[in-house]
């Protein structure tokens, strides 16, 4: 086997998630990333003009969804190599507490300019994080050229396994039975909203499915509109966890056949999004979980019944200043 997963299971074609692997994963991931509070708030919903769900994802302990994928990767493959990876912060702490039960280390590369609070939480798991990366993409080539060549770990892509997806993708077996005209879902490599997507395109078709980047990291968003991976010269953004500067071509394959739209928030906008979180709910979450409000209250999301999913709270030490 090639010591990085994105070409794990190569014989499959990867522009397809297994719909029976989403459904497996709803039953097997850790009871304690599933079943997320989902709300209706109606003052919240006013506030928006427009029925407001809101899917929670941030009372675990990683504070975020990506537990979802990293559970299901390790138990569904039973891997017992180290793992190798790169994050902003979020996937790495979802790696490694989903290894520590199962007594793998884990090496998580990330850029130079991280959230400490989430490098912090990542060593508190156990895992070893090396810093230096000018930017999240140069973070993920140190960490494949770390690994390339040894059998004694592998390089997990976030937005190129499809594991990593399909688990992501539980969010969308619990959001189908609801109906919504329109989910808006933030996009950094593409694993959430291909699994939401694809799941929801099956079992709940009426529903369109949005995607949201920040406007300073657009990468992923002009991949969608021309059908092929794109890179841009740089990725600036509060949302740390959606700042890709090089789209991922797996996670751009997949979103193709389960994307309606894709737009752009800036900075400004998901200030004000954080600050509607908190003075209406009382919730603090991180810049990147809050694109998605950003787009519901500024661009024009069709329906009158939307949702969308708050992805992360580990935010960084200033953010409550900054608000």
């Amino acid at each position: 086997m090639s010591a990085t997963w994105r070409f794990y299971d190569a014989h499959m074609s990867i522009d397809t998630l297994r719909l029976e692997r989403i459904e497996t994963a709803s039953h097997l991931i850790d009871p304690i990333f599933r079943d997320t509070p989902q709300i209706f708030d109606d003052s919240f919903s006013r506030l928006l003009e427009r029925e407001t769900l809101l899917k929670i994802e941030t009372l675990n302990p990683i504070r975020s969804f990506k537990g979802r994928g990293a559970d299901f990767l390790l138990r569904d493959t039973g891997e017992n190599r180290a793992i190798v990876c790169a994050s902003a912060g979020n996937f790495g702490q979802a790696m490694a507490y989903a290894a520590r039960h199962r007594g793998l280390p884990v090496h998580v590369f990330v850029p130079a300019d991280a959230n400490p609070q989430k490098i912090a939480r990542m060593r508190e798991l156990g895992a070893r994080v090396v810093v230096g990366g000018a930017d999240f993409d140069a973070a993920k080539d140190d960490a494949v050229a770390h690994a390339a060549g040894r059998q004694d770990c592998v390089f997990v892509e976030d937005g190129a396994v499809p594991h990593i997806a399909e688990g992501a993708g539980t969010i969308g077996v619990e959001l189908a039975p609801l109906h919504l005209d329109t989910v808006v879902v933030p996009v950094g490599n593409g694993a959430l909203i291909s699994g939401i997507g694809r799941w929801l395109k099956e079992y709940s078709r009426r529903t369109r499915v949005i995607g949201v980047c920040a406007a300073g990291a657009p990468a992923m968003a002009h991949s969608w509109r021309t059908g092929r991976p794109v890179s841009t010269a740089e990725a600036r953004t509060a949302a740390d966890g959606l700042a890709v500067r090089v789209a991922v071509p797996e996670a751009v394959e997949w979103m193709r056949g389960v994307v309606d739209d894709m737009v752009l928030v800036d900075d400004d906008e998901i200030y004000a999004a954080l600050r509607l979180l908190r003075d209406s709910l009382g919730l603090i979450v991180e810049p990147s979980a809050a694109v998605g409000i950003a787009a519901i209250a500024n661009r024009d999301i069709p329906g009158t019944r939307v949702g969308t999913v708050l992805t992360g709270s580990n935010f960084a030490p200033d953010l409550t200043k900054s608000l």
